[in-house]
């Protein structure tokens, strides 16, 4: 006999992968396995259905209390995105220049990043991930850098899971990108995510990935 359902609730619709949850998860493993990190970005235009829908899976994110404290500003006119990048490469001008330390620098060095960001007008769409410091009607909420967090590790899947590049840029401090984008106080900015295809001679570091043995702990 089946219990009634809590006013309130509804029965819960589990996903059933189509094989075994081992070949299920290792078919993601090997898709994020191909997800890279890249600065080099081509024009090629990536239609604006795709990122919608790449950012309603990461609203599918659980929030702290469901209060949903993040918003996606998504930029793809070239007056704007030119506006985001020279107020950018001021701020990692200071940061290159002043602000960091010499082992940041030397830690940075491998990845040939410096202060000339053209990412930021090449890319089709840039997408400004903000934190909302409370709801839009003046409410609290919860665990918001962790909320958002998780939520924008779910945009960045899916947009890899869609074939398309990203890149986590956080020029610091970012509070540039809400006067540039006329946001009220409540958001702050969280994350630049510049998204299209990678360019036909992009190239990535050489990396090496933590295995498992050093990434987990297990106690069975």
């Amino acid at each position: 006999m089946t219990k009634p359902v809590p006013e309130g609730f509804v029965p819960h619709a589990p996903y059933t992968p189509s094989v075994e949850p081992l070949e299920a998860a290792g078919r993601f493993l090997e898709t994020m396995q191909h997800r890279r990190t890249i600065r080099m970005f081509s024009d090629r235009p990536v239609p604006r259905p795709v990122i919608e829908r790449c950012i309603m899976a990461a609203g599918t994110s659980p929030s702290g209390a469901h209060k949903q404290p993040w918003r996606f500003v998504v930029v793809g006119e070239p007056t704007l995105k030119t506006k985001i990048r020279h107020a950018a490469e001021a701020e990692e001008h200071e940061f290159y220049t002043r602000r960091a330390g010499e082992q940041w620098l030397q830690d940075l060095h491998p990845f040939g990043t410096d202060s000339n960001k053209p990412f930021l007008e090449v890319a089709p769409w840039l997408i400004v991930v903000m934190k909302l410091m409370k709801t839009d009607d003046g409410g609290q909420v919860y665990y918001a850098n962790e909320s958002v967090g998780i939520a924008t590790g779910f945009l960045l899947a899916a947009l890899h899971h869609a074939g398309l590049a990203t890149l986590t840029h956080t020029p610091s401090p970012m509070g540039f990108l809400k006067d540039v984008l006329e946001r009220p106080a409540h958001e702050r900015p969280f994350l630049l995510i510049p998204v299209g295809y990678p360019a036909v001679d992009a190239v990535v570091p050489r990396l090496q990935r933590k295995g498992l043995d050093e990434i987990s702990v297990w106690h069975e």
